[in-house]
């Protein structure tokens, strides 16, 4: 069996240059300007190094999504921009990722209000997980007279997932005070990536 071992505080190329250096414990991989190709997994004391923002998606309708008074209801969203995993079901609403950790999440949709005439109007809209609602809630509404209106509302934050049954919906109820009527929204987003 032959071994051999290679002594030597730094390697440089021919032209002089360090490709690498060990210098109090310290060892330097290239110098400034170059691109250091890594074949393989780099890893920092055996975990990998980096992280991995899936999954992850965005949900969208840009049309009216009409909303009953007084009636909370969870938004489902049939278009996605995005959707790493297919995590997000267009069906239910639901964003079920199947990988732990804590995730950045964000809603955001336009209230139209004042159809029913001379209404008052709020929209209190909620990120849920497993059906109930965060810290993260928007309110937006009128509190005037005028017949049309609108307004928009936006909420996010980080929520922890435990990557098997934990999902998240994004739940709106509107109140109509004049009429009791139906009132829309539309401009509708709700996005999660995983962070790293």
């Amino acid at each position: 069996i032959m071994t051999s071992i290679l002594k030597a505080d730094t390697i440089q190329d021919t032209d002089g240059n360090n490709i690498i250096n060990e210098n109090s414990n310290t060892i330097t991989i290239g110098a400034s300007g170059d691109t250091t190709n890594i074949i393989g997994t780099l890893q920092n004391n055996g975990a990998s190094v980096g992280g991995n923002t899936q999954p992850y998606f965005t949900a969208y309708q840009t049309g009216n999504y009409s909303l009953a008074h007084n009636t909370a209801t969870t938004i489902v969203l049939a278009n996605t921009t995005v959707n790493s995993g297919t995590d997000y079901n267009t069906s239910n609403g639901r964003f079920t990722p199947e990988v732990a950790g804590d995730y950045f999440v964000t809603a955001t949709h336009t209230n139209r209000h004042g159809s029913s005439g001379n209404a008052v109007v709020l929209f209190e809209s909620y990120i849920q997980k497993n059906g109930s609602n965060t810290n993260f809630r928007a309110s937006a509404g009128n509190e005037g007279t005028s017949t049309v209106g609108q307004s928009v509302s936006t909420m996010g934050g980080i929520i922890t997932m435990n990557g098997s049954s934990d999902y998240l919906t994004l739940s709106v109820t509107q109140y109509d005070y004049t009429g009791n009527a139906a009132q829309n929204i539309c401009e509708i987003q709700f996005s999660a990536f995983k962070m790293i």
